[in-house]
């Protein structure tokens, strides 16, 4: 199973075809995509149209679903963002902080374009998902 972020899933309904889109088409076909409450959250909030809105929302309802944030990943998260800044390297999301805190804690990869993650797989054992081409 693979985790997917916000930014990979918008260039997916907008009809973006690159290596992150072609990725996702395929684990999709190979039904190793979940999704995580958070992430739902920011691509729903994205739609203006109502169309859209609940087709989208159908649609990701059908993926298995995580829960990603609760008391136990405060501290978890506060850790992960502490131990990056002390290495000099600030991460502007919170909610980039919790979903690579997630992916590590869980052990799932992550399917990612924000750059924002990098340090969480350099410094932190992120483990991104291989680009298919």
């Amino acid at each position: 199973m693979i985790l997917v972020d916000t930014s990979v899933w918008i260039d997916y309904f907008n009809g973006v075809d690159n290596l992150h889109t072609t990725t996702l088409d395929l684990k999709l076909i190979e039904g190793t995509v979940a999704i995580g409450d958070i992430i739902f959250l920011e691509i729903l909030q994205g739609f203006r149209k109502d169309s859209d809105y609940k087709k989208t929302k159908t649609r990701l309802s059908t993926l298995e679903q995580y829960e990603m944030f609760g008391h136990r990943m405060v501290n978890n998260c506060a850790e992960n963002y502490r131990s990056l800044r002390k290495k000099g390297i600030t991460i502007r999301s919170t909610t980039d902080i919790i979903i690579a805190t997630f992916c590590i804690e869980n052990k799932l990869p992550l399917l990612f374009k924000d750059k924002d993650f990098i340090p969480f797989v350099d410094h932190l054992n992120l483990l991104p998902t291989s680009l298919k081409t």
